[in-house]
């Protein structure tokens, strides 16, 4: 292109590219570039002008080229489709009539920060320092599957969609596979369409706090086995559709603390499969939706029992501790909202979790439920057994239970049968009668002081006898296999 074709603002940048000199167009420094289509010729420049500079511009020697404009408007496609670009590329506030073309590129950093864009492809680009799209604004698909960026990616602010008309069945945000040096800073972005991490690989942190992710019935953010070198933070986001993070690994925080999940009818969150530091829900309300969280492995669970909703999948799910710390009732409530019905695993995970924090009580009361939720499952005729365990010793976790059956039948019996002691059996060769040792005699089996054989009761007494005698031997037996499942599980 020569020298004389160009317009008076193309000329402003064609001169200061070769110092790296900036160009501002803007009228007003907090203007939006969303109204840059009715911009006027004296911001206006060729998207042709651009290409020629930053493929075989004009340079200076001791100076450092570079594009640096503000506030201009794009006219024609800026396509640089497997180009490769070594001067950075800052374009601050600007509008573009038709969507840049970056497939396949390596460039040295690109910045659109605040610019108005109708889409951006830039599939397997390959970026060495920085790019930039904080507080776009973007009416189609942004394609950066495959990319490498050996910096950040910042997103913050942007908004991303709705797509309409062709689009409007296709990923807004399409990061899948795509390498990050550092992080990826994408708080306050609002994406109308669904968000695609898939395969990701993040060497820092992801940022998505107070991000709005809009696919109502469908997937908001797709991230199957994502890689994060630390945090994955989403704390106060609103997301409405599905959460995907199967196979996902983050060895620091997976933080949605005061984030809504809304996707009612459907899977509001889905973490299957995932190795995670931390996760945590806290305070995020419930959840509109089922939680799936099967076979998942995390360090620390954070959740409070009103996050969960109506149903959940946690088949396989461990965890070393839960937190808050609640006595056992609060949590015992969500195991029977598992959708696979009666799961053995989560009540003895659930009691680990507790062992762990050092509240031995809390373990038990879990394990006496899990063995109440078992005979729940049992024919009819099979759970006599375990009712008589479960009001006598509490299947072993209830002791106490036992001896406080045994005081009060003492106290029955020898109150009974001092108002009228029984007959002896051989008059003159009987101890001395005691009501207290005779009831012990009858409810202790393994216990004799001679009584027992000494006397013999008659009428209503002879009865009680009887009763005292088989209720003895029900606690000695439901005692023994409680004491003997408690040892098995030491």
């Amino acid at each position: 292109m020569e020298i004389n074709d160009l317009t008076p603002a193309e000329r402003r940048i064609w001169d200061a590219f070769p110092r790296g000199e900036g160009v501002d167009f803007r009228e007003q420094p907090d203007e939006e570039a969303a109204d840059g289509a009715s911009w006027g010729p004296e911001r206006t420049v060729r998207a042709e002008v651009l290409m020629a500079l930053l493929l075989s511009g004009p340079s200076e020697a001791g100076q450092v080229a570079g594009l640096k404009i503000k506030g201009a408007k794009v006219t024609g496609k800026l396509d640089l489709k497997y180009a490769a670009i070594d001067v950075p590329m800052r374009m601050r506030g600007c509008w573009f009539e038709r969507k840049p073309g970056l497939y396949g590129a390596r460039l040295r950093a690109l910045v659109l920060t605040e610019s108005c864009l109708p889409g951006l492809t830039a599939a397997t680009v390959r970026i060495e320092v920085v790019l930039r799209l904080s507080c776009c604004r973007i009416s189609g698909p942004v394609r950066l599957a495959g990319a490498q960026i050996s910096g950040g990616l910042f997103l913050q602010d942007a908004v991303i969609g709705p797509l309409e008309g062709e689009l409007a069945g296709e990923a807004a945000l399409q990061l899948n596979h795509a390498t990050i040096g550092t992080d990826i800073i994408a708080s306050g972005l609002t994406v109308h369409g669904q968000t695609r991490i898939n395969g990701a690989v993040v060497g820092g942190q992801i940022n998505m706090d107070h991000a709005r992710l809009h696919v109502p019935g469908g997937t908001a953010l797709h991230a199957e086995t994502l890689t994060v070198g630390t945090d994955l933070r989403a704390m106060r986001a609103e997301l409405h559709g599905r959460v995907n993070l199967t196979g996902s690994r983050v060895p620091g925080q997976v933080n949605f603390a005061y984030a809504r999940f809304v996707n009612p009818g459907g899977v509001a969150l889905r973490a299957s499969s995932c190795t995670v530091g931390e996760f945590w829900l806290r305070n995020c309300g419930t959840i509109q939706g089922t939680v799936n969280l099967r076979r998942s492995q995390f360090d620390l669970l954070h959740i409070e029992p009103e996050t969960w909703p109506d149903m959940v999948r946690l088949a396989g799910l461990s965890y070393r501790a839960m937190s808050p710390h609640l006595p056992a009732e609060q949590r015992l409530a969500v195991l029977e909202r598992e959708e696979s019905g009666y799961l053995p695993y989560a009540y003895e995970q659930l009691a680990v979790a507790y062992r762990t924090a050092g509240d031995e009580a809390a373990a038990r009361t879990v394990q006496l439920a899990k063995l109440r939720r078992h005979r729940r499952t049992l024919p009819r005729h099979t759970r006599l057994w375990g009712l008589l365990q479960d009001a006598t010793v509490g299947y072993g976790f209830r002791p106490l239970r036992a001896t406080g059956w045994l005081l009060a039948l003492l106290l029955t019996g020898t109150i009974a049968y001092s108002l009228a002691p029984p007959r002896p059996l051989k008059q003159g060769e009987a101890p001395d009668f005691n009501a207290v040792f005779y009831t012990i005699d009858l409810m202790l089996p393994i216990i004799g002081f001679g009584q027992e054989s000494a006397y013999a009761p008659s009428g209503w007494y002879q009865w009680l006898s009887y009763l005292l005698i088989v209720t003895g031997w029900i606690l000695a037996t439901t005692t023994a296999a409680g004491v003997s499942r408690s040892l098995r599980r030491q």
